[in-house]
């Protein structure tokens, strides 16, 4: 017999919901920072740029991360909220005194890698419990994050 929470939801499903969208949130705080550290420390020919790109990925983390962290409150669980978690559980490692835009625009397609990856998983996961407010977040942050792939990929060719 499975029980519900609040939303109708499998609660043993929406633990393991829950400890993905930690896991993403936690690589979405990492992403927003180094984002910031790349947009203070850019340097060079591609500086107007780059500046604004950079700007423009920590702000949309920014909003990713309030979603996300309320997401898991609406399963009902806690989201992470320190940064010895979020360092300790990303898979986004951080990115310190970059200031080449070729090595600053690699990173942030690591990162992009690293949040695809874990993003995967949780629309999965969504699916499987039939979780429509998890899987449409999933869905969105996927379609928009391989598109910036792709734009990001043609910068370095």
């Amino acid at each position: 017999m499975s029980t519900k929470n609040n939303i109708g939801l499998d609660s043993k499903k929406s633990k393991e919901l829950a400890e993905k969208l930690n896991l993403l949130l936690s690589n979405y705080q990492v992403f927003y920072i180094n984002a910031r550290g790349f947009h203070w420390n850019i340097a060079g020919e591609k500086f107007f740029e780059l500046h604004v790109k950079f700007e423009e990925l920590y702000t949309d983390a920014l909003v990713k991360i309030d979603e996300i962290a309320e997401r898991v409150l609406t399963l009902g669980f806690t989201p992470l909220h320190s940064f010895t978690d979020y360092t300790n559980g990303s898979t986004i490692k951080e990115a310190r005194n970059i200031s080449d835009g070729k090595k600053a625009v690699q990173h942030v397609l690591k990162g992009f890698q690293s949040l695809l990856e874990v993003e995967r998983i949780v629309l999965d996961l969504s699916s499987e419990a039939n979780d429509e407010g998890t899987n449409a977040l999933m869905s969105d942050y996927i379609r928009e994050q391989e598109k910036s792939v792709w734009m990001y990929s043609a910068y370095l060719k």
